[in-house]
């Protein structure tokens, strides 16, 4: 397979953009999915619009990346309190994992995976100059958590498969439990209605 890199004019848009992009384009092969769930066995066989997946794996590894600075941002900001500062560390490491599954899955179809900016321009980008206290940091937080909600669940309904559909979910489900925690933290009311993700 060869090397597939995505446009950069859609790694640099804003992160909305990207987000949207997941949702309206993010019709990931039942391949892909079975190599991000550590499946390379189902994987066997299946044919794949290869440069599509890796396209869509590379907008989700971007958003890892921007979750993962914006925690560290958040982390060396100063402004969060001890509690808060170890959740905001254990879900930047949940989204570690999620970075590492993706690069993975990426190399494994032949792709090369988008390189992690600077934490610079993460800053610039999610305008981390303008944070001021501890619910700026959990706010900004909460947005990114709940965008990426609604990114991964988009990508459900394409899976064939339930077991590949599973994998999506468990993604979406990480980023449910951290825009809930992050939602209450700051004493924002849950959402009220029933299915108010991924709508």
């Amino acid at each position: 397979m060869s090397n597939i890199i995505l446009p950069a004019s859609e790694l640099v848009g804003p992160p909305a953009s990207r987000r949207n992009f997941m949702r309206r384009g993010g019709a990931l092969s039942a391949v892909a999915v079975a190599l991000l769930a550590g499946k390379d066995a189902l994987a066997q066989g299946m044919s794949a619009d290869v440069s599509k997946d890796v396209s869509i794996l590379n907008v989700a590894l971007g958003l890892e990346h921007e979750a993962i600075n914006a925690y560290q941002l958040g982390a060396g900001s100063g402004l969060l309190q001890k509690g808060v500062l170890d959740v905001a560390v254990s879900f930047q490491g949940h989204h570690k994992a999620h970075r590492d599954a993706l690069i993975a899955t990426i190399q494994k179809l032949g792709g090369t995976p988008v390189a992690e900016k600077k934490l610079d321009d993460y800053a610039k980008a999610l305008k981390a100059d303008t944070l001021r206290n501890q619910a700026d940091v959990l706010d900004l937080a909460a947005r990114l958590e709940l965008g990426a909600t609604n990114a991964y669940l988009g990508v459900i309904p394409s899976l064939g498969s339930k077991d590949l559909a599973k994998v999506a979910a468990r993604l979406a489900a990480d980023e449910t439990m951290h825009f809930t925690v992050l939602t209450n933290a700051l004493g924002r009311p849950l959402p009220g209605g029933a299915l108010s993700f991924g709508a």
